[in-house]
């Protein structure tokens, strides 16, 4: 049996028509489906180790590794691809500051957490999607897609502002595409806008020297260097509260691609938790940064309505193909800032809308003042990344933020409902 059925006749695909998980466009539009959701992680993706101390080759490949294990553990019913986590950078450095944490150390924390992050994904798939609606109904999940994509803004806009004449004309292309455009050319949007952006920073010779440089110096093959983790439990109070981190950012991901598809994925909320444990832990346990899934590749799909896990091979592929090729690694790497910055401004708006979309449709009640006070107050302390100390732990905004919704909300939500009954 085919891993995908072909969508129509593969090669033109209707304005409105949603392109489910198992179906895919003919292989060279995938392919360009699939270099959409390559770029879009790219940028962050090889940032995060460079923060952390991790060779990017490395996390490239583990990033395109994991991707597809998630695939296959999810039997191709989830698109996805895993990127180099955010959350990780802040308390990875401060232990390192802290307690002199060594990058096997790190290493260890994150296999950990993967680890634990599995361990909550077999009690979910145990105790059933039940289990999943209590701890993380609508309010709570819609409230952690909009604080994801909220909380990544300041890092597209920063990018914007550093080059802001083709980041300007990359964000005023995926606009106007996604706007006024049909057919592929909508589709496309993200590649064609990325590629316009690129271009016009060649003509006006604003493109990075340094990397044009590293381009140049770069050799076409090197395999990527792999690492050992080590156990240490002083890293531990700086890892573990990313746990729920992540299980929330992997379910608050299903749930908005739920919601674009159009299709109930909660039944394989256990499937995602252990494969992208799973792939957290193997990327951790030879050298990677930690994996997520990826928010801006999200916004890619809510842009192109392309939901087929046909694509998210070909990014991971292509990943993996890079992380062995300097050469084509340092060429991706000459796109300026700027031009990743226009178009990830529309991925991440459009991911934090996803999050009001599942509002709107759960039909939340923001008359309520358990849903105004914590929502509101958790989503302004991710969104400002608000950091906060305990003893030496450096807990940022997205971390607290996110516990905040998915602990205190529940806890606050009952004890009000106890009290109007009375």
């Amino acid at each position: 049996m085919a891993l995908w059925t072909v969508h129509g006749n593969g090669r033109h695909l209707e304005d409105n028509a949603v392109v489910s998980s198992r179906e895919r466009a003919n292989w060279p539009l995938t392919v360009g489906f699939g270099v959409q959701h390559l770029l879009a992680m790219f940028g962050t993706t090889t940032l995060v180790p460079l923060l952390t101390g991790f060779p990017v080759s490395t996390t490239l490949l583990l990033s395109g590794a994991g991707t597809l294990l998630f695939l296959v553990l999810t039997r191709n019913r989830i698109p996805a691809y895993l990127g180099a986590s955010v959350a990780f950078v802040v308390p990875l450095n401060t232990a390192v500051d802290q307690v002199g944490a060594k990058p096997g150390a790190l290493l260890g924390g994150i296999m950990v957490v993967g680890l634990v992050v599995v361990a909550v994904g077999v009690a979910v798939k145990a105790l059933g999607v039940r289990l999943l609606e209590s701890a993380l109904p609508p309010v709570v999940t819609g409230a952690i897609v909009l604080m994801v994509g909220l909380t990544l803004a300041p890092q597209s806009v920063s990018s914007f502002d550093q080059q802001p004449v083709p980041a300007g004309l990359t964000l005023l292309t995926v606009l106007l595409l996604i706007v006024f455009s049909r057919g592929l050319a909508r589709r496309l949007s993200v590649l064609i806008a990325v590629l316009v952006g690129w271009a016009a920073a060649v003509v006006s010779d604003d493109i990075n020297p340094q990397r044009i440089e590293e381009l140049r110096a770069a050799p076409w093959f090197a395999a990527p260097q792999l690492m050992s983790p080590h156990i240490h439990l002083s890293v531990m109070p700086f890892v573990l509260p990313l746990v729920i981190v992540l299980v929330a950012e992997h379910l608050a991901y299903l749930k908005a691609v739920a919601e674009m598809s159009g299709r109930n994925l909660d039944p394989h909320a256990g499937d995602a938790l252990i494969s992208g444990g799973l792939a957290a832990a193997l990327s951790g346990g030879v050298g990677g940064s930690a994996l997520s899934s990826y928010p801006a590749n999200i916004g890619v799909m809510a842009a192109t309505r392309v939901y087929s896990t046909a694509a998210c091979l070909v990014a991971a592929l292509a990943s993996i193909v890079l992380s062995f090729c300097p050469k084509f690694c340092a060429l991706l790497n000459t796109i300026p800032l700027g031009v990743l910055g226009g178009a990830t401004l529309v991925l991440f708006g459009l991911l934090a809308m996803v999050g009001v979309r599942i509002w709107m449709n759960a039909g939340v009640d923001f008359h309520d003042p358990v849903n105004l006070a914590v929502l509101g107050t958790a989503v302004i302390a991710g969104v400002g990344d608000l950091t906060l100390s305990v003893g030496e732990l450096r807990i940022t905004g997205l971390v607290w933020g996110s516990v905040g919704i998915v602990l205190v909300y529940p806890l606050l939500r009952s004890l009000a409902d106890l009290r109007d009954s009375r």
